[in-house]
C-alpha cells in the first residue's frame, strides 16, 4: 500500500522542503512554501511507441536539417516568433492572461495546420464551446483537429497513442491532472509532473505539444518556475482587454531567437494577422494639431513607428499632475526634471499628462526624444511636422545618446515614407547613408533639438 507523503513546495523555483521555511534556500523569496500531498506509485512511469529509435549519433553526422525540421503553420506571425516554424519535437508554453485569447490562438493554428493530424485537448471548455469558436473564426471544413475534452493525463496519452497526432494542444497545462498524485489540479506538483510527462511524450514520439499556461496577477506563469526550465519555447500573449491589439512575445527560445514579437488584430472572426503595425498605430488626423510626435522603436528585434502625445497645461490645483500611460511614470518624471536642470523650462508648475496610442507599453529607451518633443511641442503649442520621426535616449546632462538597431530603425522610417529621422549625433558618421531617400538630423543635446524644430 501505498502512503502519503506531506511536502512543502516553493512555489516560485519548485524547492522542496520536509518543513515549512520562511525563506527558500534556493531562490532566496520569502514566503513561497506551500504544503502539498503527494502520492506516487509506480504506475507515474509510462513508456510510448516512438518513431524513431534513440541511439547514440557522432555530433558530425548530424545536420542542421535533420536536427531543426520545422513544420510551417502559415501564420507568419507566429512563425517568426518561433525562429522559423514550429520544430519536431518540441515542447511550446503559451502563456497569457484570461480573455486575451489565447484558446483563439491555438484553434486558429489548428485550422491552418490542415496538413497535420491535431489533436486539441480541452480541459477548460466544452466540445461545442469550441465548435462555435471555429464556426466564428473559420467558414472551411477542417478534418484535421480532433477534439477531447479530458483532463486525466493518462487517458489523454491513450487517446494521442491510438490517434498518433502529428501536433498535440493542451488547453490549459493548470487543469491536466495526474491521478497519482493526491494534490488537486492546477498546484505546484501537479503542474510540474505533468509538464514532464508531456515533454517525454514530445521527445521520445517527436510531436510538437503545445501547452496554454494561465499566469498569476504579478504576470507570471502560474506553477513552478522549473515549468519554464523543462519546455523548450515560452512565448507569452500580450494585449489591452480595451484595446483590439495583441503582441506574441518570445520570452525563451531554444531553437531561434527570444527577442521576437508578432502582432495581430482582434476581430469578430478571430486574430488578424498585422504585417506593418506603423501604418496602423499612427493616427491620421491629428498631423496639425501640438504635443503629437512619432517615435522608432524595437519590439524584439523588430522596428515599428508609434505616435506619442502629450497635454502640458496650467496646474488648476495646489500639486502639479504627471500621468502617464503606456510609458515609465518614473522615467517621465526624470525627462521632466531634465527639461527643467538642462533648458530652463518651467514645468513645475504644469500638468503633464503622456499617452502611447495603441494601448502599447513601451520601455525603449529610444522613444525618450519623441516623449520630450511632444511635451515641448505641447507646451508652445506649436505642432511637430508629421514627416518627421524620433530615435534616441536622453541623458541626465541633456545629452542626446545613440541607441542600438539604428539601422533598422532609419529603414523602417524610410519604408513608412516619413522624410526626416533626428538621431543621436555620436556615431553616425559611421553609418552607411548612401542612397537613402530619407534625411537623417544628427544632434547632441535637447537644446539643439528645440531650435532645429522651433527655430
Amino acid at each position: 500500500m501505498v502512503k502519503d507523503k506531506t511536502v512543502f513546495v516553493c512555489s516560485n523555483c519548485g524547492q522542496e522542503s520536509v518543513k515549512w521555511l520562511g525563506r527558500c534556500p534556493s531562490c532566496n523569496e520569502w514566503n513561497t512554501f506551500v504544503e502539498e500531498v503527494i502520492r506516487v506509485d509506480a504506475k507515474t512511469n509510462r513508456n510510448f511507441n516512438t518513431k524513431t529509435v534513440s541511439v547514440p549519433v557522432k555530433i558530425n553526422d548530424i545536420t542542421v536539417e535533420d536536427n531543426e525540421a520545422r513544420i510551417i503553420s502559415g501564420d507568419h506571425e507566429f512563425d517568426r516568433v518561433l525562429g522559423g516554424g514550429i520544430v519536431k519535437g518540441s515542447i511550446i508554453l503559451v502563456g497569457g492572461e484570461p480573455g486575451i485569447g489565447k484558446s483563439t490562438l491555438m484553434l486558429q493554428l489548428a485550422v491552418r495546420l490542415n496538413t497535420c493530424k491535431i489533436l486539441y485537448v480541452s480541459g477548460e471548455e466544452s466540445k461545442s464551446q469550441i465548435k462555435m469558436r471555429y464556426d466564428r473564426i473559420s467558414s472551411e471544413p477542417c478534418d484535421n483537429v480532433y477534439l477531447l475534452n479530458e483532463t486525466d493525463v493518462d487517458i489523454i496519452f491513450e487517446h494521442a497513442e491510438k490517434l498518433d497526432p502529428d501536433i498535440l494542444i493542451i488547453d490549459s497545462i493548470q487543469t491536466i491532472y495526474n491521478k497519482n498524485l493526491e494534490s488537486s489540479a492546477g498546484t505546484i506538483s501537479q503542474v510540474r509532473e505533468c509538464t514532464a510527462r508531456f515533454q517525454q511524450y514530445a521527445k521520445t514520439t517527436q510531436t510538437p505539444v503545445f501547452l496554454v499556461g494561465h499566469i498569476t496577477k504579478d504576470g507570471t506563469i502560474a506553477g513552478p518556475k522549473v515549468l519554464e526550465h523543462i519546455v523548450d519555447v515560452v512565448v507569452m500573449f500580450e494585449g489591452e482587454r480595451n484595446y483590439g491589439y495583441r503582441m506574441l512575445r518570445t520570452v525563451k527560445n531554444r531553437f531561434g531567437s527570444a527577442s521576437e514579437l508578432g502582432i495581430y488584430l482582434m476581430q469578430q472572426n478571430g486574430l488578424v494577422e498585422v504585417d506593418n503595425p506603423s501604418d496602423i498605430l499612427i493616427s491620421k488626423n491629428t498631423m496639425n494639431l501640438s504635443g503629437v510626435s512619432l517615435a522608432v522603436v524595437m519590439e524584439g528585434l523588430r522596428s515599428i513607428i508609434i505616435e506619442t502625445q502629450a497635454l502640458v497645461s496650467s496646474s488648476a490645483y495646489g500639486n502639479a499632475q504627471r500621468t502617464t500611460n503606456g510609458f515609465d511614470y518614473r522615467r517621465l518624471n526624470m525627462l521632466l526634471a531634465v527639461l527643467e536642470k538642462r533648458c530652463n523650462f518651467n514645468l513645475a508648475s504644469k500638468d503633464v499628462f503622456f499617452n502611447i496610442t495603441g494601448g502599447l507599453k513601451i520601455d525603449d529607451p529610444a522613444v525618450d526624444l519623441s516623449v520630450v518633443c511632444a511635451i515641448l511641442s505641447s507646451l508652445v503649442d506649436m505642432p511637430l511636422n508629421h514627416e518627421c520621426c524620433f530615435a534616441a535616449e536622453i541623458g541626465l546632462s541633456g545629452e542626446l545618446r545613440p541607441v542600438p538597431h539604428i539601422e533598422k530603425r532609419i529603414a523602417e522610417a524610410e519604408k513608412s515614407g516619413i522624410g526626416k529621422i533626428i538621431v543621436a549625433g555620436y556615431g553616425l558618421n559611421k553609418l552607411s547613408l548612401t542612397n537613402k531617400k530619407i534625411e537623417v538630423v544628427g544632434l547632441n543635446r535637447i537644446d539643439e533639438v528645440f531650435r532645429h524644430l522651433f527655430g
